[in-house]
């Protein structure tokens, strides 16, 4: 009996604990007066701003949102996500009264604190105070030394100010936190801040210091394509050709798309070794191993047509222009080489036939993650500032431009 009596306090004991906990979820005591925060977020104006910030229309879903923050003031996260739809706005400063207004509440906790000091840490940020942004997400890291999110936005302001050895110190605390969820992407980042070091040590002239750095990007990551052709580069000032080419041909070998980028250094590399065959070789190499590589058509182009302009050249153009009938620098070398000799009908005709359809353009690259355009190839995205982000866009496939050659006129 005793212990059933013993058993029977227990039980109540822990149904109170479990009434009172859920209680204290949903009452917090403010001022001296106990808030409902269910029933604060069950308010119509919460959920309608919320709808409307679902269908993205920010001004609809602030005039929602201020009106259930008038309801319910000591609510933090209603007026937390104010002052973000302020900032989404372009409201600077009405994103910085708001989050600041929450600071001075005296009963936020630890946690609170944390998470509106990194709001007003984009608010900063995203107006141009880099010194307060700064300032705001190490007071962040202060309250919650593993706030992810302070830490991230910290090494984008470090690479936005080229303060290359405090992203790189940031993203190594990034790796430690977050147990090395995607290596493979924390390497290519740290390869990428590794050749902005060399690029930094190079403008020094300091050779070696930028050679160490290039090196070090290639061993974190085996893709980290300018870390190539920067130390290629760095061998060539050094009188090493045969160096130089062997890393420019082994980044061709890694990353063949991105091929291109290495053939002006190679032609001449090749050229002042007097081997200049080798240059012909490897586009050859390159076309047989994809057919579509319209660059590498280009190139020996334009490397045959140095002499002078041949048949041989122009048909090269034209299979190029199949590729890609929309690039420009294979119209100019097609003008060039018209110009240099007599005009064949045929393939004039041929040329004609597979640009009446097109629309011109300087290889436009455009950002997978923000959709950012640019005429040149980025390694970091001036818009996102995430790296390594840019794919070239294409405006027609192949397939389709083949099909409207192969078609009788």
């Amino acid at each position: 009996m005793e212990n059933y009596f013993t058993l029977l306090v227990v039980l109540i004991t822990l149904l109170l604990g479990l009434i009172l906990g859920k209680a204290w979820e949903r009452y917090k005591l403010r001022r001296g007066r106990w808030i409902d925060r269910r029933k604060a977020r069950e308010s119509p104006h919460y959920i309608l701003g919320l709808n409307f910030l679902v269908a993205n229309q920010l001004d609809p879903a602030i005039e929602q949102l201020r009106r259930a923050a008038d309801l319910a003031p000591d609510v933090i996260e209603i007026h937390m996500i104010l002052g973000n739809l302020h900032r989404e706005k372009g409201q600077i400063g009405r994103a910085i009264q708001v989050h600041q207004s929450l600071l001075q509440k005296p009963t936020l906790t630890k946690l609170e604190h944390a998470y509106v000091m990194l709001c007003l840490g984009l608010d900063f940020k995203q107006g141009g105070f880099v010194d307060r942004a700064r300032e705001a997400f190490n007071d962040v890291l202060r309250l919650d030394p593993e706030n992810q999110f302070a830490l991230l936005n910290l090494e984008k302001l470090h690479e936005e100010q080229r303060q290359w050895d405090l992203a790189y110190q940031v993203r190594q605390q990034l790796i430690q936190i977050s147990n090395s969820e995607q290596p493979s992407r924390d390497h290519e980042i740290l390869a990428f801040i590794e050749n902005e070091l060399g690029l930094q040590a190079l403008r020094r002239t300091d050779h070696k210091e930028s050679a160490k750095h290039f090196l070090a990007a290639i061993e974190l990551d085996e893709k980290a394509t300018p870390a190539y052709l920067n130390l290629g580069d760095v061998e060539l000032h050094n009188k090493n050709l045969s160096s130089a080419t062997e890393i420019w041909e082994r980044m061709i070998r890694i990353a063949p798309e991105r091929a291109y980028l290495t053939f002006d250094r190679l032609e001449a590399a090749y050229s002042e070794m007097e081997q200049p065959q080798r240059f012909t070789e490897l586009c050859h190499q390159l076309i047989a191993a994809n057919p579509q590589d319209w660059r590498a058509r280009l190139a020996l182009a334009q490397y045959k047509s140095k002499p002078k302009s041949t048949e041989e050249s122009l048909e090269l153009l034209l299979d190029a222009l199949t590729y890609n009938p929309h690039a420009l620098s294979i119209h100019q070398a097609i003008w060039e080489t018209l110009l240099n000799f007599k005009l064949q009908p045929d393939l004039v005709q041929r040329y004609v036939r597979l640009t009446r359809q097109s629309i011109f353009y300087m290889d436009p690259h455009i950002c997978i993650r923000c959709r950012y355009r640019s005429t040149e190839l980025l390694w970091q995205c001036p818009h996102c500032h995430e790296w390594n982000t840019f794919v070239e866009e294409r405006i027609a496939p192949a397939k389709e431009t083949r099909e409207e050659e192969e078609r009788p006129m």
